[in-house]
C-alpha cells in the first residue's frame, strides 16, 4: 500500500507533510500506449530503477485517465503518467490539494480517424464516434472540436453519437462497422488506419500553436511529493534519461516501446504501426504549462463540467528544474500555474 492508503484514505485534504527521505516503494501508473513512450522506455531500459535505487518501483497500467484519477485520489498510486484532461480533473476534484503536475511526457499523438466517405465535420452528423473513456483527454478534445464545428452530441439524426470503449474494442468495433470514427491516441489511431482502413480527418497537432499540446504529463500525489521529494526527483531524473535516450536512439527506442507493449498486451505492434505512431509524437519533459488554462476551458465547451476548473497552483516544477539544471538544460516555464 502507499503511504496514503496506510494512513487510511484519500489525501485530498491532507495537511503539509514533512520530508521523510526516500520512499521504500513508489506506485506508478501509466498506459500501454505509444503516447506513454517516456514511461515505457524508462521501464524497459531500467532508467527509473537505476535512479530510484533501493526504492521499489511498483507499476499499474490503465486504459484511460479517469480510472487512474480514482487510483491517485484513493491513494493506491503515488505518481502517474496521465492525460492532461484527467490530470486537471484530479486537481479539481481534490479542491487543489490532491495532486501536483511535475513534468510533461508527450506532445502530440492523437487523431480523429474516420471511415471512407467522411471528409468533413458535417459528414459526422448521424454517425457514431468512439473515445477511450468519458471525460478522458481524447473525449474532451473530440467534444470541443464538435462544438467548434457547430455539431451537437446526441442520438438524433443531426447529432453525433459519442460512445466510449477501450482502445482495443474500438478497433474491433470499427472493423465490424459498428462505429464510424474514433478520436484515439497512438498507436490506436495508427492501427485504425493501417489495420482498419480508416482515414485521418484531424491530427490534433493542427489545432494547437506550433503543433504542440500536452497529451501525456506526469503528476504526483501532493502528500507523496512532500514526504518523499528525493524519490520524486529520482523518478524525474529517470524520465529525463529516458526522453534523452529515445531522442538519440529512435530505432532502439521504438523497439523498447514495442517490447514493453508486448509484455503488457501479449502482442507487439507491426513495424509500420510503431513507425506511424512515433511520427505523431514528441517526447518532452516540458508540460507545456501555457496550454492548461485553455485545456480547462475546453472541458466546459465539451460539456464535461459547467465551470472551468482552476489550474492556479496545479504545477510544481521545482524538482524538474533542478534535474534539468543539473543536466545543463533550460528550466521549463510554469506559465503561472505554480502561483495560487
Amino acid at each position: 500500500m502507499s503511504a496514503c492508503s496506510r494512513a487510511g484514505g484519500s489525501d485530498t485534504q491532507a495537511p503539509a507533510a514533512a520530508d521523510q527521505g526516500a520512499a521504500t516503494e513508489i506506485h506508478l501508473g501509466y498506459f500501454p500506449n505509444v503516447t506513454h513512450a517516456a514511461a515505457l522506455v524508462g521501464l524497459e531500459k531500467g532508467f527509473f530503477a537505476k535512479e530510484l535505487g533501493a526504492t521499489k518501483l511498483s507499476t499499474q497500467q490503465y486504459n484511460a485517465g479517469p480510472d487512474e484519477v480514482g487510483a491517485l485520489l484513493g491513494g493506491s498510486l503515488d505518481a502517474a503518467f496521465i492525460g492532461s484532461g484527467p490530470a486537471i480533473n484530479a486537481f479539481a476534484k481534490s479542491e487543489g490539494q490532491g495532486v501536483r503536475l511535475i513534468a510533461g511526457a508527450t506532445s502530440g499523438g492523437a487523431q480523429l480517424v474516420v471511415r471512407n466517405g467522411i471528409t468533413s465535420a458535417a459528414d459526422l452528423k448521424g454517425k457514431t464516434v468512439a473515445t477511450p473513456q468519458l471525460a478522458n483527454t481524447q473525449d474532451i478534445a473530440l467534444k470541443k472540436w464538435l462544438s467548434d464545428n457547430k455539431l451537437t452530441v446526441g442520438t438524433g439524426a443531426g447529432d453525433v453519437k459519442v460512445t466510449n470503449a477501450d482502445n482495443a474494442t474500438t478497433l474491433d468495433l470499427f472493423k465490424k462497422g459498428d462505429i464510424d470514427a474514433a478520436w484515439a491516441p497512438a498507436p490506436w489511431s495508427s492501427r485504425l488506419v493501417i489495420e482498419g482502413g480508416a482515414k485521418v480527418l484531424v491530427d490534433e497537432r493542427s489545432l494547437w500553436p506550433d503543433g504542440k499540446f500536452p497529451t501525456t504529463v506526469l503528476v504526483v500525489r501532493t502528500q507523496f511529493l512532500q514526504q518523499h521529494p528525493q524519490t520524486v526527483q529520482a523518478l524525474l531524473k529517470g524520465e529525463l534519461d529516458a526522453v534523452d535516450w529515445a531522442a538519440a536512439n529512435k530505432a532502439d527506442a521504438e523497439t523498447a516501446v514495442n517490447d514493453q507493449l508486448k509484455k503488457l498486451t501479449g502482442k507487439a505492434l507491426a513495424q509500420n504501426v510503431i513507425d506511424d505512431s512515433w511520427g505523431q509524437i514528441l517526447l518532452t519533459t516540458d508540460p507545456l504549462a501555457s496550454r492548461f488554462p485553455e485545456l480547462a476551458k475546453d472541458q466546459v465547451t465539451a460539456g464535461v463540467v459547467k465551470t472551468a476548473p482552476a489550474v492556479k497552483g496545479f504545477a510544481d516544477f521545482t524538482l524538474l528544474n533542478k534535474v534539468l539544471q543539473a543536466a545543463g538544460k533550460p528550466a521549463v516555464d510554469a506559465a503561472g500555474l505554480d502561483q495560487k
